[in-house]
C-alpha cells in the first residue's frame, strides 16, 4: 500500500489523502467504518488518474459528494473514497445559467441563484446533498426535480471518458438517471434558470423551508427520505398504518414526525439502520403487499 500512496502523491497533494478515515464524519447518517483511503481530488484530471491508479492495483472505489444518500458498514470500505465536496465545488454563473462542479452543495448552489435573482431552484434548496447525487438519482422535493432545470451534464462514462449528456440522453426519471443505472461519475452540470424577483424568490425558500422544519426531523442525523415513492401510495402513510411509527432497532428510529424518515435516533450503528430499513420492508409487505425500495445506497459488507 506504500508504493499506492507514493502514487497518489503524484497526482494530488498529501493534503488531500487520508487513510483509514472514519466515514461517519462524511454522511448525514453520521454511521460507518473507516475506509482505507479517503481522497479530496482538486481537479477532474486528479478524479480520471486517481481511478486509473485504482484499476491498475486492483482496489476497489467509490465515489461520493456529501454523502446525503449513502450508508456506509460499520466495518467500513476497504478500498478508496473519492470525495468531491471538499474541493471540486466551483461555481460560475453566465446569464441565466449556473455552471457547478459535482461537489457544490445545493444549498451554495440556490444561495447563488437567489444572489443573482434566478428562478427555478427553489425546490432544491433544502435537500442536503450535492449536485452530483441530485444528479444521478434526479433529486426532487416539493414539485420540482432536477429535470426541470438541467440543461447538461458532464460526467465520465463506463470507459471513465468524459463525456456531455444533453435532454434525453441524461434518461432522467424518478429517482433515477443514466448515471445511476449504469454507474457513470458526474464531475459537473449546467443548470438553466430564469429571471426572477430576487424578494419572492427568496420567500418562496423561506416558505419551503419552514416546511420541511415542520415536517421533517431535521434535529437528527438521516438520510432524508429513505425510500421511493411506491406508485399509487405515500410511504409515511404506510409505514404509520403498519403500526412501525418509532419502532427502534438498536440507536435507529423510524422518526415519529416523518413516518418516510429513518434517523439515527441514539447512537445508532449501520447494522441498526440496516435491519430497521429491512423490517419497515418486510412489515409493509407483509401488511399491504407493497414493496418499499430503499433510496439510501448502501457500501461496504452488511
Amino acid at each position: 500500500m506504500n508504493t499506492f500512496y507514493n502514487s497518489l502523491l503524484d497526482i494530488t497533494s498529501p493534503k488531500n489523502i487520508f487513510q483509514n478515515e472514519p466515514m461517519k464524519n462524511h454522511t448525514t447518517f453520521k454511521v460507518g467504518g473507516n475506509a482505507d483511503y479517503f481522497i479530496c481530488p482538486s481537479t477532474p484530471q486528479e478524479v480520471i488518474s486517481i481511478i486509473h491508479l485504482c484499476q491498475e492495483n486492483n482496489l476497489p472505489f467509490y465515489v461520493i459528494g456529501k454523502g446525503s444518500n449513502l450508508l456506509v458498514a460499520d466495518s467500513g470500505y476497504r478500498g478508496v473514497i473519492i470525495q468531491t465536496n471538499k474541493n471540486l465545488n466551483h461555481l460560475e454563473v453566465k446569464g441565466n445559467e449556473i455552471i457547478a462542479q459535482a461537489g457544490a452543495s445545493l444549498l451554495a448552489i440556490s444561495d447563488l441563484a437567489i444572489e443573482n435573482s434566478l428562478t427555478g431552484f427553489e425546490f432544491a434548496s433544502g435537500i442536503p446533498g450535492s449536485l452530483g447525487g441530485a444528479c444521478i438519482m434526479n433529486a426532487g422535493a416539493y414539485d420540482g426535480e432536477m429535470k426541470l432545470v438541467l440543461k447538461e451534464v458532464t460526467a465520465l462514462d463506463e470507459n471513465y471518458e468524459l463525456k456531455v449528456f444533453k435532454g434525453e440522453e441524461m434518461g432522467l426519471g424518478y429517482r433515477t438517471s443514466i448515471f445511476s443505472q449504469k454507474g457513470y461519475i458526474v464531475l459537473a452540470a449546467v443548470i438553466a434558470l430564469k429571471e426572477g424577483n430576487q424578494e419572492e424568490i427568496q420567500a418562496k425558500v423561506d416558505d419551503l423551508t419552514k416546511q420541511r422544519e415542520s415536517k421533517q426531523p431535521l434535529e437528527y442525523p438521516s438520510a432524508g427520505s429513505t425510500f421511493k415513492r411506491p406508485v399509487g401510495h405515500f410511504t409515511g402513510k404506510l409505514v404509520r398504518e403498519a403500526g412501525l411509527s418509532g419502532k427502534m432497532v438498536g440507536g435507529a428510529m423510524v422518526s415519529t414526525k416523518h413516518n418516510g424518515f429513518i434517523i439515527n435516533a441514539k447512537n445508532a450503528t449501520a447494522a441498526d439502520v440496516v435491519n430497521l430499513i429491512d423490517l419497515v420492508i418486510a412489515t409493509v409487505k407483509e401488511k399491504f403487499d407493497v414493496t418499499l425500495e430503499p433510496e439510501v445506497k448502501r457500501i461496504g459488507e452488511f
